[in-house]
């Protein structure tokens, strides 16, 4: 079967289209729990959100496979998306502690919205599951974390946003000998994407630098917005 990487244009009328449903359903989730569902009926959304996010999780691993698209150089959840997927998977299980949600919080909603701003949908065969799947996955990793915060009152807390970044380069010391060994491009450590986007500066491996700034500005920015401190 033939695959592509698929790139939808920034500010493209496909991008308007789907990004504008993609928020509006988002905001309509968040509006109509928040104004008329008491905290257990909340718990029961947020568990169906997750139990969601699982079938299209193992349909879309199941349909590699079977298509014979699984390798483990492309399909390992080793983005950061990914990563932050497994989360809002295991939140129909557990209740997140206050750690594992803050990283869920901050590098889902950055993630999500990095992946909303350039899609890049990878080994897509055409098939609208495979359309689906790209923005509601994204979708699920910002809409989650959120819902979290604002209808299950989680909580972030002082000096979280630096925490992540420093998690964040711990897995990334993991992941730059691991794409070396089995020739993969997990979190886009040994090659940029393949898409126009302007936080792109300079070849690898001085990009990977000016992620780094960037990342914190946006974790630093994200814990001002939610929490109205500046700390």
């Amino acid at each position: 079967m033939d695959t592509q990487n698929y790139i939808i244009e920034f500010m493209s009328n496909e991008w308007i289209r789907n990004t504008v449903i993609s928020v509006c359903l988002m905001f309509l989730i968040l509006f109509i729990s928040n104004n008329f569902f008491n905290k257990d009926q909340k718990l029961k959304i947020v568990k169906i959100l997750s139990l969601f996010m699982i079938i299209m999780t193992i349909t879309d691993h199941s349909r590699n496979i079977i298509n014979g698209l699984w390798n483990v150089s492309d399909n390992l959840p080793l983005h950061m998306c990914g990563l932050t997927n497994l989360i809002a998977c295991s939140v129909l299980f557990t209740k997140l502690n206050k750690r594992v949600f803050e990283f869920f919080y901050f590098a889902g909603i950055i993630g999500g919205i990095q992946a909303f701003l350039t899609p890049q949908i990878n080994n897509f065969d055409g098939s609208t599951f495979e359309y689906i799947s790209y923005h509601t996955s994204h979708a699920g990793i910002i809409l989650i974390p959120i819902f979290l915060l604002t209808n299950l009152k989680y909580s972030i807390t002082k000096f979280s946003w630096f925490r992540v970044w420093v998690y964040l380069n711990i897995i990334i010391a993991f992941i730059i000998p691991l794409n070396f060994q089995i020739d993969s491009n997990y979190m886009y450590l040994a090659s940029p994407p393949n898409v126009d986007n302007p936080l792109l500066i300079g070849d690898w491996p001085y990009y990977i630098f000016f992620w780094e700034i960037i990342v914190i500005l946006f974790t630093y920015t994200l814990y001002v917005i939610s929490t109205k401190k500046f700390i």
